[in-house]
């Protein structure tokens, strides 16, 4: 029987890095909107890996706008750097030191509260079994779509149909239920290799995903209605019951990005934005932190010179390893005029705009003057841009983002994709010009837009009243009160 003389409380647990905790900060805030008089939220971080120095001042302005939000930080944990180990590796050896953390911070709320879900990430599955000894009912959020959550449920499955690692069978290619046909060294990075840990890891995160009491995802069924049919049908857990699964999406963190529009670089990128005509600009952006080398970026702007269109593009620091595609230092603070060719910034300044390492990617795609997006396809800039009713140049560069391209190319029509180059996976400034000419000039492109366009409004329609996200999420909430 629930126990009325305690708050109401539901702990969420994201993984380390701060788009990690944004995430799960937007869930508490969507719950907060509908259920502030019911329950608070508390939020478990772990200190000692993938700590940023913007997390502080982000925790702090969250504490202050959403009072019902706490925050809970754990001692620091010492990381084990292991020369056999990967990033990835690392990492979940990392959260799984944090468990008798995890088990007395549960142990002090419900002390206090009447604590009715834990939520958890998929890298934080070593955390499901501490709260399931508890008896408190275990949910996961997962922050990719539908169609990437399909083929991770069913990933134990092709885990036991070979023995080879992905990353040694090119030209194989892999069937996951509810998604495109996908090569088989596409899938995520830890994915790849057998030989390394992190592999292991992701068979059991995958493996515990049905154990769970459900699953939270960040998409909407207007967006990805495939997926989540197969999902719904039970064929992505040929073993055993899916658990429910509810699509409360699209969450985007809009006052983050507001907050940080303020500063005199997003200022000067969105009044250029407002002299130029309706949907002429091209807009590149490749995630928080996406780069490319030295090479790639001069292919780029012989590209962009060549397209004739207006752009906007952020360049960041190239990486110290060009393999990875993603820098290690953000910010600014870097030498960039040797990385174009020689007088490009001169030749397109009348047409195009070039800025270091950020721009408040929310505010820019809704702006009137953008026509088309570049992107990485990381999961929040594609929810962005379908929000925005921006269509895609699909460029993956990591994660599971060559996924989320096949999907958006070939089941939604909301992108065109982008062509790499054998062996060093060089997209070239030919393929760059033919492809913002498609999207910009084709009537293909047209039809891509228009899929965007109705795309935007089956997003609003979601979060509206009665919209299915708003039905998932009263689902949620019901399923925790009911088991209280």
């Amino acid at each position: 029987m629930a126990d009325r003389t305690k708050n109401e409380a539901i702990v969420l647990y994201p993984a380390p890095g701060i788009g990690h905790v944004v995430s799960m900060v937007e869930l508490g805030k969507l719950i907060l909107s509908h259920y502030s008089y019911r329950f608070t939220i508390t939020i478990l971080l772990t200190t000692g890996f993938n700590d940023t120095p913007a997390l502080a001042p982000y925790i702090h302005r969250i504490s202050q706008s959403h009072p019902a939000i706490s925050f809970r930080r754990f001692p620091f944990q010492h990381v084990d750097t292991a020369p056999i180990r990967s990033r990835a590796a690392t990492g979940f050896n990392f959260i799984r030191r944090n468990r008798h953390s995890v088990a007395q911070a549960l142990k002090d709320i419900s002390e206090s509260s009447a604590l009715r879900a834990f939520v958890i990430d998929l890298f934080c599955t070593s955390a499901l079994d501490v709260a399931t000894d508890m008896g408190i009912p275990t949910y996961y959020f997962f922050t990719s779509g539908a169609a990437v959550l399909a083929a991770f449920s069913y990933f134990p499955t092709i885990h036991n149909q070979t023995t080879k690692s992905f990353k040694d069978m090119d030209g194989v290619v892999l069937y996951f239920p509810g998604m495109p046909p996908l090569n088989a060294p596409h899938v995520p990075g830890p994915m790849l290799d057998r030989d390394n840990p992190a592999y292991w890891e992701m068979v059991d995160f995958c493996s515990h995903l049905p154990k769970s009491k459900g699953i939270l995802v960040n998409t909407f069924d207007g967006l990805e209605p495939i997926p989540i049919k197969a999902l719904g049908d039970g064929v992505c857990v040929p073993e055993g019951p899916t658990p429910p699964v509810y699509c409360i999406g699209p969450l985007i963190d809009e006052a983050r990005d507001k907050m940080e529009s303020s500063n005199e670089t997003s200022a000067d990128c969105l009044a250029w934005l407002d002299a130029q005509p309706s949907r002429s600009v091209v807009f590149l952006c490749f995630g928080s932190r996406g780069s490319f080398s030295a090479l790639q970026i001069r292919e780029i702007a012989n590209g962009l010179e060549r397209s004739g269109q207006r752009f906007l593009w952020v360049v960041k620091k190239p990486p110290s390893d060009e393999k990875t595609k993603q820098t290690e230092v953000l910010g600014d603070d870097f030498e960039w005029e040797s990385l174009f060719p020689e007088g490009f910034l001169e030749r397109t300044k009348e047409r195009g705009m070039v800025v270091r390492s950020w721009a408040p990617q929310v505010a820019v795609l809704r702006k009137e003057a953008i026509g088309g997006f570049v992107t990485h396809c990381g999961w929040n800039s594609v929810l962005e841009a379908g929000v925005a009713g921006v269509p895609m140049v699909a460029w993956p560069l990591y994660a599971e983002q060559h996924m989320n391209r096949n999907v958006m190319v070939k089941d939604l029509g909301i992108a065109v994709g982008v062509e790499q180059r054998e062996g060093d996976g060089v997209v070239s400034g030919d393929e760059v010009e033919r492809r913002v000419r498609e999207l910009m000039d084709s009537e293909h492109g047209k039809e891509i837009r228009h899929e965007s366009l109705k795309m935007k409004d089956m997003a609003s329609a979601a979060l509206g009243e009665s919209g299915s996200s708003v039905v998932a999420l009263q689902k949620f909430v019901g399923s925790i009160i009911t088991k209280a």
